[in-house]
């Protein structure tokens, strides 16, 4: 199994979850986090003058899928996710060695 990860705006979440639904992948988890990469923050220009935010909001969301669905999820996030511009996110893949659902006990490998 892997884990997806994705860093991504957020007024693309719904459009994500969109395209996630659409390959078929129903489970997620998100989180609002704050960071910055590439793009560095932003600098704002007010009556009281210039000032800039360099931690700034996106949406975190993992997915764990079988070994053959990551590239589709992957693909799915970037197409969906994509602007074009500086800081549309990243995406991360990990290798998960086991999952266990809590109510049933039941384990996949």
């Amino acid at each position: 199994m892997i884990k997806v990860e994705a860093i991504v705006r957020p007024e693309k979440l719904g459009a994500v979850k969109t395209a996630l639904t659409e390959i078929g992948v129903n489970g997620l988890t998100t989180y609002l986090v704050l960071g910055r990469g590439e793009q560095g923050g932003l600098e704002f220009t007010h009556r009281a003058g210039k000032y800039k935010v360099d931690l700034l909001e996106k949406m975190k969301l993992e997915v764990v899928v079988p070994d053959g669905r990551a590239d589709a999820v992957v693909k799915a996030i970037m197409e969906s996710a994509r602007t074009g511009e500086v800081g549309d996110g990243k995406i991360f893949l990990t290798r998960i060695e086991k999952a266990i659902k809590v109510r049933t006990g039941e384990a996949a490998d």
